[in-house]
């Protein structure tokens, strides 16, 4: 790329910065992008340059990988139904030691490398995640009643990025093991985000999964029934992409999904015209 190429990219995402200059924008860091040392360093280096150009991004991720290999070393077999983890209270343990202990400590020591002053907190701190039981066949898996925003408030206003684990609190103080996408979506709404990034391990909805070149790259709320019937989304996709529904209809403006398998997704996504997943909007 020539000189004057990258300076063509540095114009177009003039009109990205203005727009979104301190707007809060949720990122829901997931997918094989937390696992590839190099892909992690990209994503790390697209929060900072998101931070420094004025934007206010808050981290909440996700870590069911990091789980599986924790329960497998501490001879726990996980157990799933209908996709959602079994949690009972040593699992629920094993779960916090992931997700807190190594997880969200490693994206924090990443961005504070970097100079950006981060801080980890879980859905439990502040009671920012009020949550309660989903089914009690699931055990401690929880779905999120209430959002208190203003632990995460005061950190912005102090010039941190908050990096969240999903990781609720009920009304005895118990601990919930939370989707990660439905405590980004949340927390988005919460805060009156301006835009809501899911990064994940495919390009986006596709309108054939055979042929990568289908993507649709916009889709409006109203027409994700519609997809649904007709199997154009599916399985896993189908509770992510409701999660994405009701953060545009509580008044995100704009929701991604994007592949995190690429360098820099997260940067071509918010910063050219173009973009490189799929826009949810109303």
């Amino acid at each position: 790329m020539n000189p004057c190429e990258k300076a063509g990219i540095l114009v177009e995402s003039i009109p990205y910065i203005k727009q979104f200059r301190n707007e809060i924008v949720v990122v829901k860091y997931g997918g094989n992008a937390m696992i590839d040392e190099e892909l992690k360093q990209t994503v790390i280096e697209d929060i900072v340059l998101m931070k420094y150009v004025g934007m206010n991004p808050v981290i909440v991720h996700g870590g069911g990988p990091e789980i599986n290999a924790l329960m497998e070393k501490m001879g726990k077999e996980p157990v799933y139904v209908n996709g959602l983890r079994v949690t009972d209270a040593e699992t629920m343990t094993l779960v916090e030691m992931a997700l807190l202990g190594k997880i969200n400590s490693e994206i924090v020591g990443r961005l504070n490398q970097m100079g950006v002053l981060a801080t980890g907190i879980s859905g439990k701190d502040g009671r920012l995640l009020v949550s309660e039981a989903r089914d009690p066949a699931l055990g401690l898996v929880g779905k999120v009643k209430e959002v208190r925003g203003e632990l995460i408030h005061q950190l912005l206003n102090l010039d941190y990025v908050p990096v969240v684990a999903p990781v609720g609190i009920g009304a005895s103080g118990e601990s919930y093991n939370i989707n990660a996408d439905e405590a980004a979506s949340r927390i988005a709404l919460a805060l009156n985000a301006k835009k809501l990034v899911y990064i994940t391990n495919v390009e986006g909805v596709l309108e054939s999964v055979e042929s990568p070149g289908s993507l649709l790259s916009h889709i409006h709320v109203d027409e994700i029934d519609d997809l649904i019937a007709r199997g154009i989304v599916q399985n896993g996709m189908i509770p992510k992409i409701k999660y994405c529904r009701k953060a545009v209809m509580g008044g995100v403006e704009r929701v991604h999904m994007i592949n995190g398998n690429k360098p820099h997704a997260l940067l071509l996504e918010i910063f050219t015209n173009d973009g490189i997943g799929t826009m949810l909007t109303r």
